[in-house]
């Protein structure tokens, strides 16, 4: 028995990293109760292993006496002398009451120990280990799947990964390696729990910390972050130091430290960019790549009203607004787009003034004019190189493009040959006859 239990021990110190000197402690409690009740609830009774034999030994305070009267205090003076001949009537000692059957004791309890006090015991650790490494990025493998919950293999221990933090574009399947992110460790009435996800924005952080040494140093610091999982990311970086490029030490040379960390993100998109403190320069950063023609600030409500033009407005946005949401996190103030009404109603002049001209060359209403204009024949000169099918076929109004039509066929139409009329001919006049003299 005694070299079982050891090899028992040492197999259980191996496998789940439990102390030499817990595990014995452990099972001498086990063994204590369980000598209890096969010798009863003797005074200062304790039970001992030794560490290299093996040997089980029990001790307990008895009196010595004539007359046994309290067979779990007492002890007889003959039967005493037999274990300790140097024993004293009435004196006090610890003497050994291992029971005989001692082994089959020692067995019940080491199978008790370690079906109760050793997953105990194995929580604790959990717990006292990994409560320190909160926000460290641990690598396991996918076991199984609770529900829509990930339980991912760390080794010794599991993690699991809730559904509210996994990254939605991702798919696991059983057996894949992944990092994420310790985010908390909850000790529950099941014991602890070591909470992990790949959502959370300080994933992102730990990546780049672990990818550049300028953020572990302290000379490049992450100043705001945002961060939409799965789809994009935007990082604010800032230096202590004039001569370090915060931005071009987060990118790496050619974008070799930026890559691993969006190759590990599964290609979300990450834009980073420096830090202002000046918050018209930071909402014009964070935006980017849109170009912005206006700022309001509202330092009340904080509150931004950018304008922009049209080319730039989805740019702005972002796909399903991500551009606009990740800024308004980032900078903590409320961000609101707007299109430049200006240069639309510019537009809209000149698209007027065209139509004015158009309708006046050709003798059709403005709105017809109009027409034309908008569905892509701005001038005279273009109308003229169309025929029929092409306005018919560009313009959707079949009347409107019938009418311009048939102007434009006028139009064409050649000027009709000017007639040469004869001249009035003059009447003829007799000449006449001089007047007689009054001469005689």
């Amino acid at each position: 028995m005694s070299a079982e239990l050891l090899s028992v021990l040492d197999q259980f110190e191996r496998e789940k990293g439990i102390p030499r000197d817990t595990l014995f402690a452990m099972v001498e409690s086990a063994l204590l109760q369980a000598t209890v009740k096969a010798q009863g609830p003797a005074r200062d009774l304790r039970c001992q292993i030794d560490r290299k034999t093996g040997d089980i030994k029990a001790f307990a305070r008895l009196s010595v006496v004539t007359h046994v009267t309290k067979p779990f205090e007492q002890i007889s003076l003959s039967e005493a002398r037999k274990r300790l001949p140097s024993c004293l009537l009435g004196q006090t000692y610890e003497i050994e009451v291992t029971p005989k059957d001692m082994g089959r004791i020692a067995a019940q309890a080491v199978k008790q120990a370690i079906m109760q006090g050793l997953r105990g015991e194995e929580k604790k650790m959990i717990y006292d280990e990994f409560r320190g490494r909160v926000n460290d990025i641990v690598t396991g493998t996918v076991r199984r799947f609770v529900k829509s919950d990930v339980v991912i293999d760390l080794g010794k221990f599991e993690g699991i990964m809730p559904q509210a933090e996994r990254v939605p574009t991702e798919e696991y399947q059983v057996g894949d390696r992944l990092r994420a992110l310790v985010l908390s460790v909850e000790m529950t009435t099941r014991g602890p729990e070591i909470i992990l996800s790949r959502s959370h924005p300080n994933f992102v952080r730990r990546l780049f910390e672990l990818e550049c040494n300028e953020l572990t140093n302290g000379a490049v610091e992450i100043r705001a972050m945002a961060r939409e999982p799965g789809y994009r990311t935007k990082i604010a970086v800032g230096s202590k130091q004039d001569k370090v490029d915060p931005v071009g030490a987060c990118v790496g040379i050619r974008g070799s430290r930026v890559k691993n960390i969006v190759r590990e993100l599964n290609n979300e998109r990450v834009d980073i960019f420096r830090w202002s403190d000046n918050i018209r320069e930071l909402v014009v950063e964070a935006l980017k790549p849109a170009k912005l023609k206006a700022l309001e600030f509202d330092e009340t409500n904080r509150r931004v009203t950018v304008t922009v033009d049209d080319e730039n407005l989805s740019l702005a946005i972002g796909k399903r607004g991500q551009n606009a949401r990740l800024t308004q996190k980032l900078t903590g103030w409320e961000i609101d787009i707007r299109r430049d009404e200006s240069a639309e109603e510019q537009f809209q002049g000149k698209v007027q003034k065209a139509a004015e001209d158009i309708a006046a060359k050709l003798g059709v209403s403005v709105d017809v004019a109009r027409l034309a204009v908008v569905y892509g024949f701005p001038t005279i000169e273009a109308l003229k190189e169309a025929d029929a099918g092409d306005l018919e076929g560009a313009i959707p109004d079949a009347e409107a493009a019938a009418a311009i039509a048939g102007a434009i066929a006028r139009l064409k139409e050649p000027a009709p040959a000017a007639v040469e009329t004869p001249a009035a001919a003059e009447p003829e006049t007799s000449e006449k006859a001089p007047a007689p003299s009054s001469e005689g």
